[in-house]
């Protein structure tokens, strides 16, 4: 099976789509995916159809969505493989579930990748790191699960997916500041700040990437575009450590230049930490 959950659900076997149009077997198959090779129980499939709210019939109806899906499977693997469906969306004690091959699923391909790029990241490979992150990007074709309607657990891993890309991209930004790649950045730094209006850590590394081209006078007015909205949004100043990224930038701090060879000192989130 092809399972897809970066984007649009996206469920195939044999080249055939399984994934039903009604919302809560849809559901169930999403869960399913996310957690593919992974028993889970009946009651939390239960909880993300209904949530408390549970009627007297929710273990039959449930029952039944997984019927349903198996019949789609049957259809796809075809008549000459008649046990396939409840092979591939096992019955297990207590719970179900839906088998797929290594690399098949598109958010575990995505957390191997990730983890490999923080892997190569701490071990000070900011090249491979850098590479790594970008092919885990990649495999995002938007919003996780943007067409399935969600319950309180996959609410959960949606919000984890959604955090964990943020984190992806800042640690890839990181390693290409790391590289010496300020200029190639800094159109997709004033992108980014400005669809994260409060994001810190992105206003950080766009400030170090214009100082490091060149450009302090714009790094400074990133901070004050910054300050500005934390103050009327929030009622807050900007962290200490983004205050003494503001200050090495008016005194050009050496801490934010190049050593030899090419390579930032610091990654830019550490250079002002408290």
């Amino acid at each position: 099976m092809d399972i897809k959950l970066l984007g649009p659900l996206s469920v195939e076997a044999c080249g055939q789509s399984i994934v039903p149009s009604a919302g809560k077997p849809r559901q169930i198959l999403a869960l399913l995916s996310v957690y593919a090779n992974q028993m889970l129980p009946v009651p939390t499939l239960m909880e993300e159809i209904w949530g408390s709210d549970m009627p007297r019939s929710a273990l039959t109806t449930m029952q039944t969505y997984i019927l349903q899906l198996r019949r789609r499977l049957a259809a796809a693997y075809g008549p000459e493989a008649p046990e396939a469906s409840k092979a591939v969306l096992a019955t297990r004690y207590g719970g179900y579930l839906l088998e797929a091959d290594p690399g098949a699923v598109d958010v575990h391909e995505y957390d191997r990748l990730v983890a490999a790029g923080n892997d190569a990241l701490e071990g000070g490979d900011d090249a491979e790191a850098s590479m790594l992150f970008r092919e885990a990007l990649t495999v995002w074709r938007g919003p996780a699960l943007v067409d399935v309607r969600v319950g309180p657990v996959l609410e959960i891993e949606v919000a984890r997916l959604e955090e964990s890309r943020l984190g992806v991209l800042e640690r890839r930004i990181e390693a290409d500041l790391r590289l010496g790649r300020h200029a190639s950045l800094l159109t997709e730094l004033t992108e980014l700040t400005a669809r994260h209006p409060l994001h810190e850590g992105l206003h950080a590394q766009c400030m170090a990437a214009l100082y490091r081209a060149g450009r302090p006078w714009q790094a400074l007015e990133v901070y004050q575009g910054l300050r500005a909205r934390l103050v009327e949004d929030l009622g807050l100043e900007p962290s200490p450590r983004l205050q003494k990224l503001q200050q090495a930038v008016l005194a050009s701090d050496p801490a934010l230049d190049l050593e030899s060879g090419g390579r930032w000192r610091r990654p830019v989130l550490d250079l002002f930490a408290a």
